[in-house]
């Protein structure tokens, strides 16, 4: 039997009783051959081994190796994830607050084995930031797939969109896949990067996984179980900025409030007959439904007006003004729920809007700006979220948008960049009387838990 790599799938050739039974193998009559995913590959490589099937394996290439490097120095939990995750058989998900270094963590994966490595990232500003870490890291030129350039290197750092644009090719030459923020994944969109990648060793990163059980399942399948988490609460103190969360609770003006409770007039009854009659469901479930009824989308359209009323209220907006003042000495980072709101913020304050709008050099402007002091306050909706390191902040003032948890504990870990003496506070704007009561004990408790 002859296996070879075709553009991101494996073609097993020769005949083989049943071999529509092996992993991931279906007949490609186009070809006249099996075919699987590539991520299949040592699955089927195992199973033919035990049906004691002689197997010419052509699927990787010989390729230079990364030079050899010294695993960094880790803290206990950096060193406990990495461990687990060697136990695991060099697959499985890592859990660590943002701020923590799971990068750090990646870096020593990958001197540990001494694996060809692809790293994928969600942005251009993360890959910029991946390969500047990396090349600090001494592991031989950094390769780059994203932002214009395509250039490959036994270490390669490749956006999510550029390696699904060249899977094809780079799917057979790397033996470990690194996936920054891999909770991206598991809901179809994508997932085609990790299935055309013949990588054994896939290691995930996040500061939270989805809790999903579907995209659990499938983040499982693609790159492992969750091997190791730790939650804010436990770092924070000695390893993470100790921090303390205070929760100011608003209320609507009689016409916010007059207007929020007819969108939610709209909303629940559909909501609540969907979810008494489907037990079990999750919100997607619940969007993906709604999508085919009137009834449906005049709710879902319901629901999105309700969060535009909640978003920046007139009390949301004088508590703003208030703590900006009452920290006036501090760094701030303002979280808002979209860019608009982002905005009319920065309007309002005469401080730097920090959103998908701004080119990155221009962001990094910005960044190293806020560094030294010269800008004391950055608002933003969703670009900190994400992994892009933000020089130490010592406030956060999350105004309102963090849809799920997720987004959340990412938006606290922005100011628990540990240093000397560092006492962080995190002030989270709930509207009484809103989604928002719900959604911040949901935050707590993912604090909590990581």
């Amino acid at each position: 039997m002859q296996l070879v790599f075709d553009r991101g799938t494996l073609l097993l050739r020769g005949n083989l009783p049943d071999a529509g039974s092996l992993p991931g193998v279906l007949w490609d009559p186009r070809v006249r051959a099996w075919r699987a995913p590539a991520f299949h590959h040592v699955e089927l490589v195992r199973e033919l081994a035990r049906r004691k099937v002689e197997l010419h394996d052509e699927v990787r290439p010989q390729l230079v190796a990364p030079q050899p490097a010294a695993c960094p120095e880790l803290r206990p939990y950096q060193a406990a994830a990495v461990a687990a995750w060697e136990v695991a058989g060099r697959r499985g998900m890592i859990a660590l607050p943002t701020g923590s270094g799971k990068t750090r963590a990646a870096i020593a994966a990958i001197a540990r084995t001494g694996l060809r490595t692809l790293c994928l990232v969600p942005t251009r500003v993360l890959m910029a930031q991946w390969v500047r870490t990396l090349g600090e890291a001494a592991l031989g030129p950094i390769g780059e797939y994203g932002d214009g350039r395509r250039v490959e290197q036994p270490v390669t750092v490749a956006t999510f969109a550029s390696a699904f644009r060249n899977v094809e090719t780079l799917g057979n030459r790397f033996d470990l896949v690194v996936v920054d923020e891999v909770h991206h994944f598991g809901a179809g969109a994508g997932d085609e990067v990790l299935e055309m990648c013949t990588a054994a060793a896939r290691l995930g990163l996040s500061a939270t996984l989805p809790e999903d059980a579907a995209r659990r399942a499938r983040l499982d399948a693609l790159v492992g179980p969750e091997v190791y988490r730790a939650s804010v609460e436990e770092l924070a103190g000695r390893y993470l900025a100790s921090f303390e969360l205070v929760t100011i609770w608003v209320g609507l003006a009689p016409s916010e409030r007059q207007a929020y409770e007819a969108e939610m007039s709209v909303f629940r009854p559909v909501c609540r007959a969907f979810f008494d009659a489907t037990p079990g469901a999750s919100w997607s479930d619940f969007v993906a439904a709604a999508g085919h009824s009137d009834a449906g989308r005049r709710a879902l359209a319901a629901w999105r007006r309700s969060h535009v009323i909640v978003r920046y209220t007139r009390e949301k907006r004088a508590v703003c003004s208030d703590l900006l003042l009452r920290h006036r000495d501090a760094r701030i980072l303002v979280f808002a729920a979209d860019n608009d709101t982002a905005y009319e913020v920065a309007r309002e304050h005469l401080v730097q809007p920090i959103t998908c709008d701004i080119g990155p050099k221009e962001r990094a402007r910005a960044l190293a700006r806020f560094s030294t002091g010269e800008l004391r306050i950055l608002v933003s909706a969703r670009v900190l979220n994400e992994g892009v390191d933000v020089p130490a902040a010592d406030v956060a003032i999350v105004v309102g948008g963090s849809q799920g948890s997720r987004e959340y504990v990412q938006r606290v870990g922005r100011v628990l960049r540990p240093s000397q003496g560092k006492e962080a506070v995190v002030y989270d704007l709930v509207t009484r009387g809103t989604f928002e009561v719900r959604r911040a004990d949901e935050h707590r408790r993912a604090l909590a838990s990581g």
